[in-house]
């Protein structure tokens, strides 16, 4: 039996950071979608309630648990304790649905969720600043493994945790109880290769985001310096197989750690380019061919 589950996040009908694109599609479009394609799970959305009795009759109805749901972190400016008191609700949320990790990135400081920030403007810690950092968060892991929850601290684009570099002082400065959420696509863009990156902190990925790369559409973003928001507008992203990675390559690596845990679809697009359902479809097709070859 697989030790993997896959997961899907509504970013592929209705994107969170551009209520515009696919603002119009109902919630109950979204979730019947995941189940027809033959998902088992779902990230939250801002179109999720955010409380467990609502939510959770919700997801069921369409054959659905709660993989995850993400969590903005602003410990570059606030305390531990001003986040843990932060996170209380979130963190309700989480349990009461069985969630056993949570995806959370930096946003106190990101350019990633502004349309009109260049990339190249994106906050970039030094190593000293890592230090500090990765102390607080390991602080803030440790409060919620505590209550049965692993913090998955989300790699992206625009933030402080961006880079190659950045991994390197992920893994120095945080502690074994901060967990990762790997992204395949966010790697790439930020200058790395997924299997590579996979080999130096495979012992830390609890969640793992698969999305693929036009790498044409990334390098022209890279070249002109796009904002993260309008590369997206422009398709840099889209479902495992339908890209440039090297998806072999990246399971493999991911096989070497004996991976469990869920593999989540989230690959944001313009629905009124990209057609929804063909686009869950075709990710559940692709990711469970890639999963029985890799023997995950």
């Amino acid at each position: 039996m697989s030790k993997v589950q896959l997961a899907i996040s509504p970013l592929t009908w209705s994107n969170d950071d551009m209520p515009s694109l696919g603002g119009e599609i109902a919630l109950e479009t979204c979730l019947a979608g995941m189940h027809q394609a033959g998902f088992k799970g779902s990230e939250m959305g801002v179109k999720y309630p955010r409380t467990t009795e609502e939510l959770k009759p919700k997801l069921e109805e369409n054959g659905l648990v709660l993989a995850s749901g993400w969590y903005s972190l602003e410990l570059c400016h606030r305390s531990v304790e001003e986040e843990i008191e932060a996170v209380q609700s979130h963190l309700a949320l989480m349990k009461g649905c069985g969630c056993k990790v949570m995806v959370a990135g930096e946003v106190s400081n990101t350019v990633h969720g502004d349309i009109e920030a260049p990339l190249s403007g994106r906050v970039v810690l030094t190593e000293e600043e890592w230090k500090e950092y990765g102390a607080k968060v390991t602080q803030f892991a440790d409060y919620l493994k505590e209550h049965g929850v692993r913090l998955a601290f989300h790699h992206h684009v625009g933030t402080i945790f961006e880079t190659p570099r950045d991994f390197e002082m992920f893994m120095q400065y945080t502690g074994p109880s901060v967990g990762l959420t790997f992204d395949t696509a966010h790697t790439t863009y930020g200058g790395g290769n997924a299997a590579e990156i996979i080999r130096l902190v495979g012992e830390r990925i609890v969640h793992f985001h698969t999305k693929d790369v036009r790498l044409d559409v990334m390098k022209d973003a890279r070249e002109k310096d796009l904002p993260f928001l309008k590369a997206v507008l422009n398709g840099v992203f889209t479902v495992p197989g339908d890209g440039d990675l090297n998806w072999d390559e990246i399971f493999a690596a991911l096989k070497n750690f004996d991976y469990e845990g869920w593999l989540v679809v989230e690959a944001e697009q313009d629905p009124a380019v990209a057609h929804p359902q063909t686009y869950a479809d075709m990710a559940y097709k692709n990711l469970t061919a890639y999963v029985a070859k890799a023997g995950l």
